[in-house]
């Protein structure tokens, strides 16, 4: 493999970029390039000036188009016929076709296999089932039932993102399996996210796969997920992103205030499943804040936090709340980046409870307290997300920061992906303070770079560029040689 490839750039000298460095930062301006032209992020997004990252990308007019398609009416019927059922917690009957998690279920096949079928065969949709045996929540043996729609990439299929709902549902006690549980928040709302992007997306050309799944067993240990994520890996499957949808109906905290055009996106520094060996390298180089999910939170920001969803992306930097936990965590589990998606203040008088009135208060968790428009504007993140992401470059493998010798400068080194459409390369820095990338160096089609800047003082990345100028996730690179 070629370290340097036609066309690359000669590397710019140090003393030129700390002059230039020492010029740009008064004038509050990226140093040697930007991402280019991007829309001011919505007031409130936390970035200084209200500007965007230097990583940010600009939605296309393809992009636009598609988060156009996406109905706020037809969300608003999927939450309603979801709670319809009475119930859908996991341990409910499965063979009752009006009431249950079995009739939920069959209900969220039929529609996807109808999305499936104007598809021209690139989407398919099926079950995928297992026998839980007695633990945790499951008393008896149960059977759990993802639903799962596939719309294969037609460049890179084996490149994989995956977007999440759970479709079961509770009340008060966990293991009240016959009173009413609507779950119109939690989780009709995210099953109705993943099925309208299904929707949306059936008709269209994906360069990588993208898997639409809507999980059951949530609410008694994450069992359809960690079951889900665990079939990936045995697979050898190369999932690259994977985002759960959940409790993302509502605007409206618990003392009534409303927050419309936020959302919260939890993801977490330290991978679960980091080795001894790994955490010993990020103690000593540091990334606490660079963890594949933090670059995938990033990328979310860069290309769903703009005019064409309305919406601004709170990064949180942690896995999940306190004393909760999504399905994204069995995918963390198995070392794949993943984040969760929910709403910006919750109103817990309308999660995890029984239906009833209390002291003239509604309790429990009715459609009638979802912002369907709100939900609309989250799933236009999501499409934002997973359609850059499948159409982009994946995220550079292999990359590295030679450390073999003790210098001023910094070598970094890469894979050469096997796209068709690749371009090139591009390395983003930052000081070690910043939380986004503030600059951009374009090095054309090449496996290596040096920049005359020490490792020691800034962090780096790696993005792929492809010839439609869109963007991949930045790999944060290790020591090596």
């Amino acid at each position: 493999m070629p370290e340097q490839l036609a066309g690359t750039p000669r590397r710019p000298r140090r003393r030129t970029v700390l002059t230039s460095a020492a010029v740009t930062a008064a004038a509050g301006v990226p140093l040697i390039a930007s991402a280019g032209p991007a829309a001011a992020a919505p007031s409130g997004s936390g970035r200084e000036n209200g500007g965007r990252a230097a990583t940010a990308q600009a939605p296309d007019r393809e992009l636009r188009k598609l988060l156009k398609e996406i109905d706020a009416d037809r969300i608003e019927a999927t939450v309603r016929r979801l709670a319809a059922f009475g119930t859908r917690h996991t341990l409910s009957v499965q063979d009752d076709p009006e009431r249950g998690i079995g009739a939920a279920r069959d209900w969220i096949l039929a529609e996807m296999k109808k999305y499936a079928a104007v598809s021209g065969g690139r989407m398919t949709a099926e079950l995928q089932s297992y026998i839980q045996e007695p633990a945790s929540r499951i008393p008896v043996a149960t059977r759990i039932t993802n639903v799962v729609a596939t719309l294969r990439g037609s460049v890179t299929p084996d490149r994989v993102y995956v977007v999440a709902g759970h479709y079961d549902s509770r009340v008060t006690d966990v293991m009240d399996a016959t009173s009413d549980a609507p779950g119109a928040d939690d989780d009709a709302s995210g099953v109705a996210l993943v099925m309208e992007l299904a929707r949306v997306m059936a008709k269209r050309r994906p360069a990588a796969t993208i898997v639409f799944t809507a999980v059951a067993g949530e609410e008694q240990g994450l069992y359809g997920s960690r079951y889900a994520a665990t079939q990936f890996k045995t697979a050898g499957v190369d999932v690259q992103g994977m985002f759960t949808n959940d409790i993302i109906g509502s605007s409206r905290a618990d003392d009534g205030t409303r927050d419309p055009y936020t959302v919260r996106l939890f993801a977490e520094g330290v991978p679960t499943s980091e080795t001894p060996a790994q955490a010993n390298t990020r103690r000593s180089v540091g990334g606490e804040n660079d963890s594949a999910t933090r670059q995938l939170a990033r990328f979310v920001s860069d290309v769903g936090d703009n005019d064409a969803t309305g919406m601004n992306v709170r990064v949180v930097y942690r896995r999940d709340r306190y004393l909760r936990g999504g399905d994204h965590i069995p995918f963390l589990e198995q070392g794949y980046a993943a984040a969760r998606f929910t709403e910006p203040a919750e109103d817990f008088a309308h999660q995890h409870q029984d239906v009833r009135v209390e002291d003239g208060k509604q309790y429990g968790d009715l459609p009638e307290f979802c912002d369907f428009d709100y939900i609309a504007r989250v799933t236009r993140v999501n499409g934002a997300v997973l359609w850059t992401l499948a159409q982009a470059p994946g995220t550079p493998r292999e990359a590295r920061i030679v450390t073999s010798n003790l210098t001023n400068d910094t070598e970094l080194k890469w894979a050469l992906g096997t796209e068709p459409d690749l371009a090139g390369y591009e390395v983003v820095w930052r000081e070690t303070t910043d939380p986004e990338w503030t600059h951009v160096i374009k090095v054309g089609l090449a496996t290596t770079h040096t920049v005359d800047l020490s490792k020691d003082n800034v962090f780096f990345g790696v993005r792929a560029v492809n010839r439609d100028g869109k963007r991949s996730p930045v790999a944060f690179p290790m020591p090596g040689n």
